[in-house]
């Protein structure tokens, strides 16, 4: 066997998960068909809960001063979230060129061996192992690992090749999209015009970007579009004449909304992309696509350390399977109000309630990925993401930049401390415990178990032992 985990795919999601793993001791090489990274940034912008996810491995400060918005927007129609319980509301744009170089240095200096110009065409998938057939600048080779993930997007390979189907919704209307220079176009946010959507702003590169969709058509197109399609579309939605501007790129997108029916077949596992397809509203495609390897890395790091419970890898269907339909609702809700000829009534009535604190703050939430919460418990933070603490000279967030699990003792009583490391030395995948006084959102709770992801699994209010919670996760 070459390795334990080929991850197919060095995009942010494949490149996070490759980082995720190393931290959880698991050898994994990254596959990607691309010689060079992409020089364009198809997303730049990122969601609140990412960047709590981001600053948990220490990776905020690697990207330097970082642009925010305070106001986002639901199917074009624009509110603040700004209210939501964070260090992190509002929109944080980053250009995806700066996001993969900045996880690929992570996950290189963690050990990860990321290959370039190796494109994946087939895999075989055995019992305890499978065979990735790859084409690369020395011809044909293969390699072996115990576990293959897809992060290679919509059309992925490795999804393919697996037979997992996805269901849904297929397109039914394509937008058109591009990045120009040599125009002076006025900006517009979401502009429902009579034969279509028009939006336009100015990026800091100095080329403006560009998005149509013409009422009417649908997604049906074979090839890849020409400017000259572009300036005919965009000229028959605004009347504008852009035709004398220079594309630096385009493409076409969709409305498609799609789920992998099953994320998980034997040794193969899907994240990002490759599991979900929604239409590029607000970010959410590498939003929901960094979490799931957050999500996913701990617990395939354990299972192929051979450290995992049993049972630990099923959870990561159980829980972003759900994630991901909650986002293909929310988004295709979006659509609608975005790409419907007679969707102003509704835009009318959710504008008058987008106002009201209790809806904003909700929508807030849910674009945020902050109102995410696996399984339930007794107490609401149970299957939430940790709030941000400080512990005395530390904070709840510095304390997972190791990837380990982390029990909190909030009591103070050494012999409650001694009880807890006790337990958690007895842990096949590491677990620290942290001993500090708390306030705010911890006050009146005595212990909390925290999983390497930032989601607690267990808290208490009096002097109960976790052994059970500690092993059923860690081992």
């Amino acid at each position: 066997m070459d390795t334990q985990v080929i991850v197919v795919g060095a995009g942010p999601v494949g490149l996070m998960l490759a980082g995720e793993l190393r931290l959880g001791g698991a050898e994994v090489v990254v596959l990607d068909r691309l010689a060079e990274p992409m020089a364009e940034s198809r997303a730049s912008t990122l969601h609140a809960r990412t960047m709590e996810v981001l600053d948990q491995r220490g990776l905020v400060e690697r990207f330097g001063a970082t642009p925010n918005r305070p106001m986002g927007h639901f199917g074009g129609i624009p509110f603040d979230l700004s209210g939501v319980t964070t260090r992190f509301p509002g929109l944080w744009s980053v250009p995806q060129t700066q996001i993969e170089q900045v996880l690929a240095e992570w996950a290189t200096e963690l050990g990860a061996d990321i290959r370039r110009g190796d494109e994946v065409i087939g895999i075989d998938a055995g019992e305890d192992r499978v065979r990735v057939h790859v084409v690369g600048p020395g011809g044909c080779s293969a390699l072996t690992g115990a576990w293959v993930v897809g992060c290679d997007g919509e059309h992925s390979t490795v999804r393919q090749a697996a037979g997992i189907p996805m269901v849904g919704s297929p397109a039914s209307r394509e937008l058109l999209r591009a990045d120009v220079v040599g125009i002076d176009v006025a900006e517009r946010r979401f502009q429902r015009l009579p034969a279509g959507l028009a939006i336009a702003g100015r990026l800091p590169s100095g080329a403006t970007r560009l998005m149509v969709a013409e009422y009417g058509t649908v997604a049906a197109r074979l090839g890849p579009v020409t400017f000259a399609e572009f300036t005919e579309t965009w000229q028959r939605v605004t009347g504008e004449d852009i035709s004398a501007g220079t594309p630096v790129w385009l493409n076409t997108f969709d409305n498609a909304s799609l789920l992998a029916e099953r994320y998980r077949a034997g040794q193969v596992l899907l994240a990002g992309d490759a599991a979900h397809v929604q239409l590029p509203s607000g970010g959410q495609a590498i939003n929901v696509g960094v979490q799931d390897a957050v999500n996913l890395g701990w617990k395939l790091a354990a299972e192929a350390t051979g450290r995992a419970p049993a049972g630990l890898l099923d959870t990561y269907q159980e829980e972003r399977r759900e994630v991901g339909r909650r986002v293909l609702a929310n988004v295709a809700a979006q659509s609608a109000l975005l790409l419907g000829v007679d969707a102003d009534p509704l835009r009318t009535l959710l504008s008058d309630l987008i106002r009201l604190p209790a809806v904003r703050d909700t929508l807030a939430g849910t674009i945020a990925g902050l109102d995410i919460r696996y399984g339930t418990g007794a107490h609401p933070l149970v299957g939430a993401r940790i709030p941000h603490v400080a512990l005395g000279d530390t904070t709840t967030t510095e304390l997972l930049r190791t990837g380990h699990g982390v029990v909190l003792d909030l009591t103070g009583d050494p012999r409650r401390q001694a009880e807890l490391r006790r337990a958690a030395s007895a842990c096949a995948v590491p677990v620290d415990v942290v001993c500090g006084a708390a306030a705010g959102p911890l006050d009146g709770l005595t212990t909390a178990v925290v999983r390497p992801d930032g989601h607690v699994a267990w808290v208490d209010s009096g002097g109960h032992d976790p052994t059970r919670v500690l092993h059923g996760w860690f081992g």
